[in-house]
């Protein structure tokens, strides 16, 4: 099958090399170049690196709403086009190119979290498991008519890293499979549920910073949400410290008004064999893996080595 690509992060990788290995892939569409690091040199996106060593045709328009933008995906010639996390809403003239129409490979089991960051949200929520959407796409946000769905379960230690690996070789395999199935005529799109429809906005940076007023349990969703961008963060005696992993130690006991006895939230209460233990609003926080600005991450035992931490206060 002539089959075109949209995809830009590196999430879309391994749906590109499965397809590249099945069919024929006639060109690449991708972000244009991002002004990357401290320097804020100009970057190529990963698919766009991929596309460049396998000496696939390329093409970057910042929009595909102009007749010029679409020259390229309409001179390939594509029975269809494949989209992973491309980052353009595809108008109407887009959808009508493919005689297959445009198939899109999403990191939920929609309708649940339509948008762009299904994974932190997931994580955020404190789901149980998420998965593998293919689906055709409509001029909607997600909203298009359901393939086929893979279902994935959510480990206690999961960070929006680990699922992201999974997820992005789970869509690889289902895409494959979805092809197979549309061209053999036996997989037809499904509407999808009216109920049940949830959205994923883009993270924001500020929602990294920890509020130690609330649960331990939800600070540790938040750290393994936000591992490995933007990185939860809180303060130490003005100095911004990122903390990469960490886990419940118990979730009873509040802290508030009342509690003046009682340690404040964000007090660092004890040291670990391999951590420090904060109190939280309910519950306390162990956290293992931290890191100062300018430095490496580091473990909570290096990180602590000839400071006395008990009894400072985090935020």
């Amino acid at each position: 099958m002539r089959v075109a690509f949209a995809g830009t992060p590196e999430f879309a990788l391994p749906a590109l090399t499965a397809l590249r290995a099945a069919h024929d892939v006639v060109g690449v569409l991708t972000q244009p170049d991002r002004p990357s690091g401290r320097g804020r040199k100009l970057t190529p996106s990963p698919v766009k690196q991929a596309a460049l060593a396998a000496r696939l045709p390329l093409a970057q328009p910042p929009t595909l709403k102009s007749e010029a933008a679409r020259e390229a995906l309409v001179a390939w010639r594509p029975e269809v086009l494949v989209v992973v996390a491309y980052g353009l809403l595809l108008p109407r003239e887009v959808l009508l190119i493919p005689p297959l129409g445009c198939i899109n490979i999403h990191a939920s089991l929609l309708p649940r979290w339509r948008g762009a960051a299904p994974i932190q949200r997931a994580l955020l929520a404190g789901e149980a498991a998420t998965g593998i959407t293919i689906m055709q796409m409509d001029e909607g946000l997600d909203s298009g008519p359901l393939l086929l769905q893979r279902r994935l379960a959510i480990r206690p230690d999961d960070t929006s890293g680990s699922l992201q690996e999974k997820l992005a070789s789970l869509g690889a395999d289902a895409i494959l499979e979805a092809l197979q199935g549309v061209t053999d005529g036996v997989l037809s799109p499904r509407a999808q549920p009216a109920e049940g429809v949830s959205y994923a906005p883009k993270i924001e940076k500020a929602e990294a910073r920890i509020d130690w007023r609330r649960e331990a349990a939800s600070i540790e969703r938040q750290v393994r949400a936000f591992n490995p961008w933007p990185v939860a963060e809180t303060t130490l005696d003005g100095e911004i410290l990122r903390v990469f992993a960490a886990n419940v130690v118990d979730t009873d006991g509040n802290v508030g008004p009342k509690a003046s006895k009682g340690p404040e939230h964000g007090t660092i209460i004890a040291k670990g064999v391999d951590s420090i233990i904060v109190r939280c609003g309910k519950g306390t926080l162990a956290l293992t893996r931290l890191q100062r600005p300018g430095r490496r991450p580091v473990t909570a035992r290096e990180y602590e080595q000839g400071e006395s931490l008990v009894g400072r206060r985090l935020g």
